[in-house]
């Protein structure tokens, strides 16, 4: 389940998201860079995708037409995972 930037409320993968689409919860927009699966910092423009011009603030709404929810929020490139489930995780590779 994707979930909104800003505070977290899931949002359901099927949900159509438009330019003027809101978070039922805190009202923020949800077509966002930081809301976009294509989002990776680092990555030129911060976008996986191929754009053709920067998307300056990544936490306003925007036009961009590759625009795709993703599909669960955290810590930029975690996948939304928190730090002590990876290390849970590490640590499980070395139990014999």
């Amino acid at each position: 389940m994707a979930s909104c930037h800003f505070c977290g409320t899931g949002i359901a993968p099927d949900t159509a998201i438009y330019r003027n689409s809101e978070c039922p919860q805190c009202s923020k927009p949800l077509k966002i860079c930081l809301n976009c699966d294509f989002y990776e910092k680092g990555a030129q423009w911060d976008c996986r995708e191929t754009i053709g011009e920067p998307v300056r603030e990544k936490d306003r709404a925007n036009f961009c037409d590759y625009f795709r929810l993703r599909a669960a929020n955290g810590a930029e490139g975690s996948g939304g995972g928190s730090a002590a489930t990876g290390k849970a995780a590490f640590d499980s590779l070395f139990d014999s």
